[in-house]
């Protein structure tokens, strides 16, 4: 039971995880369910009633037998020729023959039940069928048979109905088939998504998880420099990664380094670093933020371009932040800055050191569901170095991990104590 319970836990963060996917195709199981509905309207159903003739002259109920051949006489191809004659427009023998049934309520009564896509239709088709079979059945000299009850209305789904219904129905459809797809596509995935394995794959704990923009340009890039503005969570668990890597106030020494590292393929974290370094700006640390020129990837090169265009900070802002492209192994300390934030991205596949040599605090950026544990690992390494990686900022964190990233202490191994010699 908990092998399953595990099995529809992950099964469901797969789900959560592909909710795109997933969306799309319940639209385009709802489309197909509306397209249907009107290629294929709903029928609408008909009767009308004949009482036929007595058998033999002075009997008022037909025998068994009789009853049963005139039923089959009802939808032979003479009824139906001769009732297709009679519509406007004329139906096939072989479209009526699928539309019209004839069933016997009582032994003297037979109903021709017939279907058509409006009342109209239904009705006109009915009334057709009886009236047809009323003289293909004449004889002369005999009774003959009456037309009790003419087809005036119809029943059957409307068309909103019918919408509303495929709709849902398809829908639905929709859903289970890519719910289907995605399980059976992405069960293999290894990227992690859930703070805690990020945590256990580096070995390294989650310091904070933050939303981050998407910027695509330098004037989106230019904009968060310029003014980030964090909700009162996110502004803490900033502060707080500032207090505890010893950054809050920019006095950490001759001027503190942090180092924010991430992979080239996750755009997303990339933003962490100029998150950092505007924050610390806002709060009056003079701060520089220096970009790696090392990669081509089209998000740095639209950061680069951003931070090109503002080596000086803006007039009138409460910090000082400084922008600036070079290699970050070599940044130094900007005269007047308090805190440097090197930004830099390394590839998981050919990993390079990275950072400054002299970083405060190295960081590692991710963001949930981008990277596997194996690209993590290497990346650790390119940055640590000796091991100074000091956390994880996590990008974009998933709404339902409900983990906190926190890697567990060892507990202290309590001191032997030997028995006294008596």
């Amino acid at each position: 039971m908990s092998d399953e319970a595990l099995n529809l836990r992950r099964s469901a963060r797969i789900l959560r995880r592909h909710i795109a996917l997933v969306g799309v195709a319940a639209v385009l199981g709802l489309l197909a369910g509306v397209v249907f509905a009107l290629l294929k309207p709903p029928m609408r159903t008909s009767s009308a009633l004949v009482l036929l003739p007595p058998a033999v002259p002075g009997v008022s109920a037909a025998p068994t037998r009789y009853l049963t051949t005139q039923l089959v006489v009802a939808v032979s191809s003479p009824v139906l020729a001769g009732a297709a004659h009679q519509l406007h427009p004329a139906a096939s023998v072989q479209t009526m023959r699928h539309w019209v049934t004839v069933s016997s309520p009582s032994a003297d009564l037979i109903a021709f039940t017939a279907q058509g896509p409006t009342t109209a239709q239904a009705k006109d088709l009915a009334n057709a069928m009886a009236v047809s079979y009323i003289a293909h059945i004449r004889t002369p000299g005999s009774p003959d048979a009456l037309l009790l009850q003419r087809a005036v209305s119809a029943v059957g789904t409307s068309t909103a109905t019918r919408l509303a219904v495929d709709a849902v129905l398809g829908a639905v459809l929709g859903t289970l088939a890519g719910s289907v797809l995605v399980l059976a596509t992405r069960r293999d995935d290894r990227r992690l998504q859930q703070r805690n394995e990020i945590a256990d794959a580096t070995g390294v704990p989650v310091l904070a998880s933050i939303p981050v923009p998407h910027p695509s340009n330098p004037a989106d890039w230019a904009k968060l420099l310029d003014d980030y503005q964090p909700d009162a969570i996110q502004a803490w668990s900033l502060r707080k990664i500032l207090h505890r890597l010893g950054l809050a106030d920019g006095r950490e020494g001759d001027g503190a380094r942090l180092a924010m590292v991430s992979l080239s393929f996750d755009d997303r974290a990339l933003a962490l670093g100029p998150q950092m370094a505007s924050f610390a700006a806002s709060l009056g640390i003079p701060t520089t933020l220096v970009v790696s020129q090392e990669q081509d990837a089209p998000s740095m090169a639209a950061l680069r371009a951003a931070c090109a265009s503002r080596a000086a900070p803006p007039p009138g802002r409460p910090g000082q932040l400084r922008a600036l492209v070079g290699a970050v192994e070599r940044a130094g300390q900007q005269p007047g800055t308090a805190l440097t934030v090197t930004v830099d991205v390394v590839n998981a596949q050919a990993a390079r050191p990275v950072g400054p040599a002299q970083a405060t605090a190295t960081l590692l950026g991710v963001s949930a569901g981008a990277a596997t544990a194996e690209d993590l690992a290497r990346v650790a390494v390119s940055a640590a170095g000796g091991g100074r990686v000091a956390g994880i900022l996590l990008a974009d964190p998933d709404p339902a991990d409900e983990t906190t990233g926190c890697l567990p202490q060892p507990a202290r191994p309590r001191p032997v104590t030997r028995p006294s010699a008596q």
